[in-house]
C-alpha cells in the first residue's frame, strides 16, 4: 500500500512545486528581461540604493521581533495555565484566539483608528494622552505591535496547542516542583524546552504574518516593508517586482535560519 502512494504523493509535490515555482520563475524574468537590453540585473542593483528599502526593511524585522516576544509571553503561560487549571475552558480560549480570522482586516483597522483618534480628543488632560501619541511613534510605531499580536493570536494558539497535546505538561510541571523548583522555574527550565518545535513553529508564522501585511500598516500611515514595495511599484513595476523577490527570498532565509537554530539547539539538548 505504502509502494502504491509514493508516486501520488510525487504527482502532489510536483504540483505544489509548480504552483509556487512557475509564479516566481515568471517574476524573476521580468526582472531581469529588458526589451532591447536582454538580460540585466540593473533592478536588483537599484533596490539597495533606493530610499527606504533599508529603514523600511528594519522596522519591519523589528515589529516582528516584538511581536513574537510579546505573544509568547502571553500565550505560553497562559496556555500552560488552562492544560494545568482549566482544560474545560480550552474551548472559550480558542474561540477567543480564533476571532481574528472572522473579523475582516479593514474593520479591525478602523476600529483602532477610531480610537486613536477619539483618545486625543477625550484624554488630553489624562497621563494616557502620552501613551496614546507614543505608541504611534512613526519610528517604531508599537501601535502595529498590538495589532499584529491580536492578528497572530490564531496561528499561535494552534502552534502552541499542537505541542502541548504532544507532551504531558502536568507530569513535567510536577517532576520539577517536587524538585523544589518555583513555578517560574518549571515553566522554564521543563516545559518550554519540550515545546521548542511548538516556539519555532509560532515563530515562524509570525514572522511571515508581520512582513507580509499590508493593510493594516498602510491604513493607519506607516511604512514597514510590504507598505514600502507597493509604493515602489506605483512608479517603478520592475523594480517592485524585484524587490517582492528579495523579500520572498529573505523571509525564506530568515525562517530557515530559525529552523537551522532548533535543529541545532534540539542535537545540542539530545547529546547532552
Amino acid at each position: 500500500m505504502a509502494r502504491r502512494l509514493n508516486p501520488w504523493r510525487w504527482v502532489v509535490l510536483g504540483l505544489a512545486a509548480l504552483y509556487f515555482l512557475v509564479p516566481l520563475a515568471a517574476s524573476v524574468i521580468f526582472t531581469v528581461d529588458v526589451p532591447g537590453q536582454g538580460i540585466t540585473f540593473d533592478a536588483y542593483s537599484q533596490i539597495v540604493s533606493t530610499d527606504g528599502f533599508g529603514s523600511s526593511l528594519l522596522l519591519s524585522l523589528e515589529l516582528a521581533v516584538a511581536t513574537i516576544a510579546i505573544v509568547l509571553l502571553l500565550m505560553v503561560p497562559a496556555m500552560v495555565a488552562l492544560r494545568l487549571g482549566a482544560p474545560r475552558l480550552r474551548p472559550v480560549v480558542e474561540v477567543v484566539c480564533s476571532l481574528p480570522l472572522v473579523v475582516p482586516p479593514i474593520a479591525f483597522v478602523a476600529g483602532i483608528a477610531t480610537v486613536l483618534k477619539w483618545g486625543p480628543e477625550y484624554l488630553s488632560r489624562t497621563p494616557l494622552f502620552e501613551t496614546i501619541v507614543a505608541i504611534q511613534n512613526p519610528s517604531f510605531p508599537f501601535v502595529l505591535v498590538l495589532a499584529y499580536v491580536v492578528m497572530a493570536l490564531p496561528f499561535v494558539y494552534r502552534a502552541l496547542d499542537s505541542g502541548l497535546r504532544a507532551i504531558d505538561v502536568r507530569t513535567l510541571v510536577e517532576a520539577a516542583r517536587s524538585c523544589g523548583a518555583a513555578w517560574p522555574q518549571a515553566l522554564v527550565r521543563a516545559v518550554l524546552p519540550n515545546l521548542r518545535g511548538a516556539l519555532l513553529n509560532a515563530s515562524f508564522l509570525t514572522l511571515a504574518l508581520v512582513l507580509g501585511e499590508f493593510t493594516v500598516a498602510q491604513l493607519l500611515g506607516f511604512t514597514p516593508f510590504a507598505v514600502w514595495i507597493y509604493s515602489v511599484g506605483g512608479s517603478q513595476a520592475q523594480l517592485s517586482v524585484a524587490v517582492s523577490v528579495l523579500s520572498l527570498l529573505v523571509t525564506w532565509a530568515l525562517l530557515l535560519t530559525l529552523a537551522g537554530l532548533g535543529g541545532r539547539t534540539r542535537t545540542a539538548s539530545s547529546r547532552g
